[in-house]
């Protein structure tokens, strides 16, 4: 007889959409905690943010993503990181992590690279990376349902991708570009697991 394992389709929402929920707003309220100690203790812990072409700045690149400058920096951030944090789990805590440790270190090192100067804090530039990801991911594994949600996205948030420019002061666009970059790469990466494990499950002929 022949066995053709099935081929497990991308997901576009959690399997378990409530433990997702729960995991995203620990993640984010992880991030509230660090913020409100930090306005209580005189932002101490804006300075290990990313100092760009500075060996003691590149630390920074690990925890520049759990800071922000105030209250409603973190805000704007919030929204953004549940949703998009949510949708990214729909295919597991391992491709999350996998995902966001991806975003995370092109983001700050391209930030540490290209920026000119300053301490760049915040999360956006995660938020971007796996906006890009969610966009991008369903054209890789040609997946229409994935490309259905990236066509809704577009529509709801496509224009924070104009974050990605120089057009507001203060703000870290290279984290932006940079972090878009890292979700390219992400889905790139994700596109080429998928297709290797595709290909390993290929169908064969067992006699019976």
């Amino acid at each position: 007889m022949t066995n053709q394992p099935e081929r497990q389709r991308p997901r576009v929402i959690p399997q378990k959409p409530l433990r997702a929920a729960v995991q995203m707003t620990f993640m984010v309220a992880v991030l509230w905690a660090l913020e409100l100690w930090d306005q209580l203790n005189g932002q101490r812990l804006d300075q290990y943010g990313i100092e760009p072409h500075r060996i003691d700045g590149l630390d920074g690149v690990l925890w520049a993503p759990l800071l922000h400058g105030g209250l409603p920096h973190l805000m704007s951030n919030t929204v953004p990181l549940l949703v998009l944090g949510w949708l990214l789990l729909a295919n597991g805590v391992g491709q999350f992590v996998a995902v966001t440790a991806t975003v995370w270190l092109v983001a700050g090192l391209g930030t540490w690279l290209i920026a000119d100067g300053g301490t760049h804090i915040g999360a956006s530039g995660v938020a971007f990376g796996w906006m890009v990801f969610l966009l991008v991911r369903g054209f890789f594994v040609r997946s229409f349902a994935q490309i259905l949600v990236a066509v809704v996205l577009f529509f709801y948030w496509g224009g924070m991708l104009w974050g990605v420019l120089p057009t507001q002061p203060q703000i870290s666009w290279q984290g932006h570009l940079c972090g878009a970059l890292g979700g390219l790469l992400a889905a790139w990466l994700v596109a080429r697991s998928t297709r290797r494990g595709a290909e390993k499950a290929a169908p064969g002929t067992l006699s019976a």
